[in-house]
């Protein structure tokens, strides 16, 4: 088995510039901290960090990000990584394997990595569309590419008064999580995860928690995350006071600054509603529901409208495998 170890996995990495976040050590790491195992594998030019979950009577999940990573092989050149793949999910009595692949629809970043095993899924873990500012041009440029009001709301959160720095409370940070996710219904992760993250990515330089204030209060808090040539905006949160100040706009800027300065050419917003264009032009300003709000925000900061390649499974396990299709339909209904 062809199995690497964390410093091996990095060296790898250091190869592939424009490997997504979760291949990243510092994922891995902070899965194997809440439930997950890591076992990162290398088999001639590709590679992939698999993370596995254990399910009662020592059945797993397995799981692959945003991957397997790899330059641009011929399309037969997985065949070695895929049966070590399989081994790999055989040993650990998986369940079933899912793999999201770094891939966006009707793009030429290069083949798929290909598997006659796997069939397409129905259920995606990593939000499949979102919204993906180009941040390799000067900041007049991307300003430029803003929507006219989003550009206004920066500025006038700077004439209000309000700045944005980098900042330490976790603690802090968490509340104001807590606060977001019960007013615009979505889970929030325990205080130690979000510690757990900043303390791996952080120190690795790869990630800041920035908070936009206004005379010492704090409005707005996000995590933003850099990786090479990308960078991600996974975790953010605001109060509900000071609104009229646009705290939220200001911060996201500073980011993209922040992430400009890290090499990253790309700021993943991460995460709109899963409807074509034509649809979420037609219905933002009526629907409240899901990301519909996440994505009137978002649509501001004239960033491209993408959609990640569906994901796919390989079930090991047919009968516990319809029991997890049918919790999935229970947890859709509800």
């Amino acid at each position: 088995m062809p199995e690497v170890s964390l410093q091996d996995w990095n060296a790898f990495l250091n190869q592939h510039p424009a490997a997504h976040l979760l291949q990243s050590a510092e994922w891995g790491e902070l899965k194997s901290a809440f439930g997950w195992q890591a076992v990162r594998i290398v088999a001639g030019e590709i590679g992939a960090q698999m993370l596995f979950r254990q399910l009662p009577l020592g059945f797993k999940v397995a799981y692959l990000p945003r991957g397997p990573v790899a330059g641009r092989p011929a399309p037969d050149a997985g065949q070695q990584f895929w049966e070590e793949v399989e081994a790999l999910c055989r040993a650990w009595k998986a369940v079933f394997l899912k793999v999201e692949p770094d891939a966006w629809e009707a793009s030429d970043q290069g083949p798929v990595i290909r598997n006659p095993l796997l069939v397409e899924s129905r259920y995606s873990i990593q939000p499949r569309r979102t919204v993906v500012v180009n941040l390799r041009d000067s900041e007049e440029d991307i300003l430029g590419r803003m929507k006219q009001k989003c550009r206004y709301n920066i500025r006038l959160a700077a004439k209000r008064g309000v700045t944005v720095r980098p900042w330490d409370d976790l603690d802090g940070f968490h509340k104001m999580m807590l606060v977001t996710g019960e007013r615009d219904i979505f889970g929030v992760h325990a205080a130690a995860y979000y510690r757990k993250a900043y303390d791996l990515f952080h120190t690795a330089g790869m990630a800041e928690l920035l908070v936009a204030e206004y005379e010492g209060q704090p409005l707005a808090a996000l995590m933003a995350f850099a990786r090479g040539t990308r960078a991600w905006y996974l975790y953010g949160a605001s109060t509900d006071a000071e609104r009229n100040r646009m705290p939220a706009y200001l911060l996201q800027w500073e980011a993209m600054r922040w992430a400009r300065l890290h090499g990253a050419e790309e700021y993943d917003l991460y995460g709109v509603p899963d409807a074509d264009e034509a649809t979420l032009e037609a219905q933002f300003e009526s629907r409240r529901d899901g990301l519909w709000g996440v994505y009137r925000f978002k649509r501001g900061f004239g960033g491209e409208l993408k959609r990640a390649v569906p994901a796919l499974e390989r079930v090991y396990n047919p009968l516990l495998y319809r029991l997890y299709l049918w919790r999935m339909a229970g947890r859709e209904g509800g």
